[in-house]
């Protein structure tokens, strides 16, 4: 199967919506927020997330399948602390789509690590849960390294999010 990668248009609220509450479904470790708390935002706030991503300095990026499905996410922010960082979040592929042999975690990941190093980022930095070896395992064999800094998880203070590292230089 082929897929292309989009960028998420300001209007693509309705499918950003569906793709998050799958997201949440699947893997809730991965991300920050509940389902249930995202199932009881309004248009409002979907619209505002659709535009969050679409600013200047912010990158979010859909897998697309042959039917037109939305079957994957990647988005990149500037990283608060960190002067030429950027941060990849929202980083979900639909389980009928994983596999390296599927590639699209991968051109994904290259898109995004394009759209960086244009912008002139030294290096990606993003968080993985320490009880998502899968995850752990895809950005190590794409170069990422532990940093040695946790924070940790906002949804349960006794796990971790472990920090890792990709230099763009």
């Amino acid at each position: 199967m082929e897929y292309r990668v989009e960028r998420i248009g300001r209007g693509d609220w309705q499918r950003l919506r569906a793709v998050r509450l799958a997201q949440l479904l699947d893997t809730p470790l991965a991300f920050g927020e509940t389902h249930e708390y995202a199932r009881h935002q309004g248009e409002g706030n979907w619209r505002a997330r659709c535009d969050w991503v679409n600013e200047p300095d912010k990158l979010g990026l859909v897998a697309v399948d042959a039917a037109g499905e939305w079957v994957g996410t990647m988005l990149s922010v500037p990283n608060r602390t960190h002067a030429r960082a950027l941060d990849l979040i929202g980083v979900w592929v639909d389980p009928a789509h994983r596999g390296r042999e599927r590639g699209v975690a991968d051109a994904l990941l290259d898109a995004v690590l394009s759209w960086a190093r244009v912008r002139g980022a030294g290096r990606m930095l993003l968080g993985v849960h320490e009880a998502n070896p899968r995850a752990a395992a895809f950005y190590r064999r794409r170069g990422f390294a532990y940093t040695g800094e946790s924070t940790p998880y906002v949804l349960d203070e006794s796990a971790r999010i472990l920090e890792m590292a990709l230099p763009l230089d």
